[in-house]
């Protein structure tokens, strides 16, 4: 029998009430790649396989060989010919299977004298960066919109918090280099610029004109820079064809 002299049942219940929101609040606590139940399981496109962890099939364990685990062109520098002047190589689940269920992926990034990174985010993982070559200009924008930001030497490393907006410049005359480490094994990009200017299909004017306080020939010349859809040609996108639709 109970004893419900004392105050019992109350503590009891309330005990179980505090255990239900720590548990609660662990879980959803928990942003990173879900753990993994077996030392690994490399990525194979067979359809046949038997076991499928973290959305990706599994390669036999009888099949897997050292060469799984092994990715042999991290030294090709990236192509930088480009309008930022930079370009980054990113070595994840989909280049290099051996990293799946691991919660890794790499990258490599290429700057020419005065290359730009463009700002960008990473939606699924956080990012630490290491200068290897040259002198930059970087920092991230938390969702308050205050800005960190620092000028980063050769062995200097600075850690960009998952899902922020980010950006390194190289302030030299001479190539830079720097390595970046994830958390995610497929920490996805999004760049800020061409994620407004360069979808499909067009956000609407209506949208761009009054977000950004300018006009259509303003967002028209932004567009033309990002996206590599001809402007003189007519979408047929607007608000009365979209109403119209529901």
């Amino acid at each position: 029998m109970v004893n419900t002299k004392g105050g019992n049942i109350p503590k009891l219940i309330m005990t179980t009430f505090i255990m239900a929101v720590f548990f609660t609040m662990f879980y959803v606590a928990n942003a990173s790649d879900p753990t993994p139940l077996q030392d690994f399981c490399v990525g194979v496109n067979d359809p046949n396989s038997a076991v499928v962890v973290n959305g990706r099939l599994c390669k036999n364990p009888n099949d897997v060989t050292v060469n799984d685990f092994l990715y042999k062109r991290f030294n090709i520098p990236g192509d930088t010919n480009n309008a930022q002047g930079a370009n980054a190589t990113l070595v994840d689940i989909n280049q290099f299977p051996g990293v799946n269920t691991q919660g890794v992926a790499m990258a490599r990034v290429d700057f020419a004298p005065y290359g730009l990174n463009t700002p960008h985010l990473h939606p699924r993982g956080s990012e630490i960066f290491a200068v290897v070559e040259g002198t930059m200009y970087a920092g991230f924008v938390t969702s308050s919109y205050k800005l960190y930001d620092t000028i980063l030497k050769k062995g200097d490393v600075i850690v960009f918090p998952q899902s922020l907006i980010h950006f390194q410049l190289n302030l030299g005359k001479t190539n830079a280099l720097a390595y970046a480490s994830f958390g995610s094994q497929n920490p996805g990009r999004v760049n800020v610029a061409d994620s407004v200017f360069a979808t499909t299909p067009r956000i609407l004017d209506d949208v761009l004109t009054k977000g950004f306080q300018v006009d259509e020939m303003v967002i028209e010349q932004l567009r033309s820079q990002f996206s590599a859809e001809n402007i003189s040609v007519n979408t047929g996108r607007s608000i009365l064809k979209l109403l119209s639709q529901t």
